[in-house]
């Protein structure tokens, strides 16, 4: 089976139109976080999901504008100076940033950690150490009420080695027991960034361990922010689908691949949201899928 579309709202022209067309056209969950559209989407998405209260959002936290630090310097959450870094774990602003989410938007399903692998410098203790005091706020945040669950959302902490999925459920469990609410892992599935598909077809790799543990496996930037239309040949358009638009081909490798629940489109029009819907109606098998990968890494 293929993996479910959801509105990306990262660079999506404009959102509100986006989400309401993806919210009619039937999606189960819109991704966001407080510093897309400069600091604007929240408040573009809420009308859109006050209007369709069952469809699950899932924003971010780490990440924030110039303005929005400064907010936070104001309020004594990040100290002096911070307001221009742009990301923080810092667990004083966790909480203030994912309260203020929440309110925003109505309601918060999922807050992932937002590429927790930009701090630390390599240290993985420490990444793993601010990760358990991050984890720890969220729980905190679960039990009263603010957010339904919590995850990760990375770039390239999965495959730059700064955290395993065994050891993202050990952290929950050290910080929420056994009935701790790590929910979710995001991370980019293309045709570029396709080791993800690769291991997951060999039954390995963060999407079939997340599978395994019981958690939501969100794909991001399935074409790659836009550069992947640049990249796909026609002739590896014809292997993955004949006739298939060179975006729905890309659409189609990444949303076929095993264990992957949710695939993130960045759909900012009814005729692109209906192309992407309908180019996932049909996965590719996993021989297929192995086909298109031997063409990309030849052995």
């Amino acid at each position: 089976m293929t993996a479910e579309a959801a509105l990306g709202t990262h660079r999506v022209r404009a959102a509100a139109t986006a989400a309401r067309t993806a919210c009619e056209g039937g999606t189960g969950w819109i991704d966001t976080a407080p510093n897309y559209d400069a600091g604007t989407i929240h408040a573009q998405l809420r009308p859109v999901l006050d209007a369709f209260p069952t469809v699950r959002v899932a924003t971010k936290t780490g990440f924030y504008t110039r303005a929005q630090g400064q907010a936070a310097v104001e309020a004594g959450v990040l100290r002096p100076g911070q307001a221009d870094a742009r990301h923080s774990l810092a667990p004083d602003f966790i909480d203030w940033q994912t309260r203020h989410s929440a309110t925003a938007l109505g309601h918060a399903d999922i807050v992932f950690v937002h590429n927790p692998e930009t701090v630390g410098h390599g240290d993985r203790d420490r990444l793993h150490a601010e990760l358990r005091t991050a984890f720890e706020v969220l729980e905190g945040l679960v039990g009263s009420g603010v957010i339904g669950g919590y995850g990760v959302a990375t770039w390239s902490g999965f495959t730059g080695d700064a955290f395993t999925v065994p050891e993202l459920l050990t952290l929950a469990r050290e910080t929420g027991g056994p009935g701790h609410h790590l929910a979710a892992v995001q991370q980019p599935v293309s045709l570029v960034m396709a080791q993800p598909i690769t291991r997951a077809l060999d039954g390995r790799g963060p999407l079939v361990q997340a599978r395994s543990a019981g958690l939501l496996a969100f794909g991001s930037a399935p074409l790659h922010g836009g550069e992947l239309l640049d990249l796909i040949t026609p002739e590896l358009v014809e292997l993955i689908r004949p006739g298939a638009p060179p975006a729905a081909a890309c659409l189609l490798a990444a949303g076929s691949c095993p264990s992957l629940d949710i695939l993130l489109v960045s759909a900012s029009t009814p005729e692109h949201w209906d192309a992407a819907v309908s180019a996932l109606d049909t996965p590719l098998t996993d021989t297929e899928l192995r086909k298109v990968l031997d063409v990309l890494t030849p052995r």
